[in-house]
């Protein structure tokens, strides 16, 4: 006969089945011994079954109604779920041993399944509660897996970590464009060496490189070509001028197939990191609007990657944002020694802001940018509607607190630009929503309109009453007067005013002709008769 345990923990209830119980033996010493080494005691119980309880309520309620020894429908439903009905007249090949012998005998009256409980199932027991956590690994792995799961679709929807990546190799192809760009002009200096003096920038010295090949094949029929990739044609006969008497030494062909290979990976590097800078453009447009717009996209992504994401952004203090990437600076020994060398900006200090501001008032400025920023991503970070306008108003927030540093022109409250900035952003949503339902509700009015003609058209076929020809009247006397009297316009107001006098005369009398009507004459002959 094979024993099973019900245990019940705050998470569920479950059954687990005692296998080897006859090598141990019904001796509670030996169970004892069992219990505490958790190998030997794995071999001899194992989880078969397990129902979680909806709520930590619902637990509380299970937990009340088994000490007491109710049987409730969850347990019930779960009991005869896990076991196989015994047929009448057999006994079963199992039994279900508890803690509560209480409840055991209402769940063999309604189940019919055997119960016990002695010693040797309650130091069973007392061993699934002391390793319980190891038989739910499957629980807590279940737990892992959804809490990842939420954490990798949260990453998916901010899409913040596709910024954080795109700066670093950013990064990492600056650097490598600068030394390849250096490599290239040492390599390539030994043949032409003038070429440094007159071309400064890398991708176009790279450009150039590719180009000449061997400087003795360079004539003046090539001066437009070098002008369209240089864009000047001075520098193009300089070039050419500088190629004739270059004091270079010659090359193997070998080694100018080199350089050009060379040359040509600078250029395909130079040209993927202008293709990856939009790619951060657009993403930070999508991301944190408002701090592109009000920091730059480049200096926002390394605020991002520096915080870790956009949240963890979101959830600084303006302070810590003012000095994020100066963290070397703000720990070292110097700065403990001396306070006042404390770094008053880490990454903003690369913001235009700070660089056109004086030295006296970059640590005011940075302290106010910092604050700007911090509001800027906590906007971009929990706001459901992506806009610009907050990084717009912050902006000219900025540039007008430093023209306050600079010239003493006060600037607006703070109060008053993000009320602004409030009702342009309402505007612009209902500009969108006004543009997504106006060929509706144009269309509904129409058919409102058309319908509403007809039916007055059924509805009245009597002919026309003496509000009918009063408005006429009242339209064809306008038409009547003398055309001479609109030539100038004090006459045309004048007339204007006689016009509405005369319409409202004329409304009074309609109104003073519809009571002559017959009921109401029928009415005033019955007051009469009653007087």
């Amino acid at each position: 006969m094979s024993l099973y345990l019900l245990f019940e923990s705050a998470s569920g209830y479950s059954i687990f089945q005692a296998h080897g119980i006859d090598e141990i033996g019904q001796n509670t010493e030996a169970v004892r011994n069992s219990v505490l080494d958790l190998t030997r005691f794995g071999k001899v119980v194992k989880l078969v079954a397990f129902k979680p309880f909806a709520s930590a309520l619902d637990a509380l309620n299970q937990c009340n109604a088994v000490s007491e020894g109710i049987l409730t429908d969850e347990l019930r439903n779960f009991l005869e779920s896990s076991f196989p009905r015994t047929k009448e007249g057999k006994k079963a090949k199992y039994s279900l041993g508890l803690a509560e012998p209480k409840i055991g005998s209402q769940i063999s009256e309604v189940t019919k399944i055997p119960c016990q409980s002695n010693e040797f199932v309650l130091e069973l027991l007392r061993g699934i509660r002391l390793h319980f956590d190891r038989f739910i690994d499957s629980l807590k792995l279940g737990l892992g897996h959804s809490y990842s799961r939420a954490k990798v679709k949260f990453n998916v929807n901010r899409v913040d970590n596709m910024v954080i990546q795109a700066i670093f190799l950013l990064d990492t192809l600056d650097k490598d464009i600068n030394s390849f760009s250096m490599r290239v002009r040492e390599w390539y200096s030994w043949h032409f060496p003038e070429l440094v003096k007159i071309v400064n920038d890398n991708y176009l010295y790279a450009k150039i490189a590719k180009f000449v090949e061997n400087k003795s094949n360079l004539t003046d029929e090539h001066i437009p070509a070098l002008a369209d990739i240089l864009g000047d044609d001075d520098k193009a006969k300089e070039v050419v001028e500088a190629a004739k008497a270059s004091m270079g030494q010659d090359l193997s062909p070998i080694d100018l197939i080199n350089v050009q290979q060379f040359a040509q990976r600078v250029m395909d590097l130079s040209e993927y990191r202008r293709k990856l800078y939009d790619y951060l453009v657009q993403k930070m447009n999508d991301i944190a609007p408002n701090l592109a717009t009000l920091i730059g996209e480049v200096v926002g992504a390394r605020l991002i990657s520096h915080a870790g994401s956009l949240s963890n952004l979101a959830k600084c203090p303006s302070s810590t944002l003012q000095i994020l990437g100066a963290e070397k600076a703000l720990f070292s020994f110097q700065g403990f020694e001396n306070p006042w060398k404390y770094p008053k900006y880490g990454l903003i200090f690369h913001s235009s802001f700070i660089g056109r501001a004086s030295t006296r008032n970059k640590g005011r400025l940075a302290r106010y940018l910092a604050n700007k920023c911090s509001i800027a991503s906590r906007i971009d970070c929990f706001s459901e509607s992506s806009t610009t306008v907050f990084g717009q108003k912050l902006r000219e927030q900025v540039e007008e607190r430093l023209d306050f540093y600079d010239k003493g022109v006060a600037p607006r409250k703070n109060v008053d630009v993000m009320k602004a900035a409030i009702e342009s952003a309402s505007n612009k949503e209902d500009d969108q929503m006004d543009v997504d339902e106006k060929p509706s509700d144009s269309a509904k009015k129409s058919k409102k309109k058309k319908k509403s003609k007809t039916e007055n058209n059924v509805a009245s076929p009597q002919p026309e009453t003496e509000k009918k020809k009063k408005k006429h009247k009242l339209s064809e006397e306008p038409e009547s007067e003398p055309a001479s009297a609109k030539t100038n316009g004090a006459d045309l107001e004048s007339e204007r005013k006689k016009k509405k006098k005369k319409q409202h005369e004329e409304a009074d009398g309609v109104k003073d002709v519809q009571p002559t009507s017959e009921k109401k004459k029928k009415k005033k002959s019955k007051s009469k008769d009653d007087e």
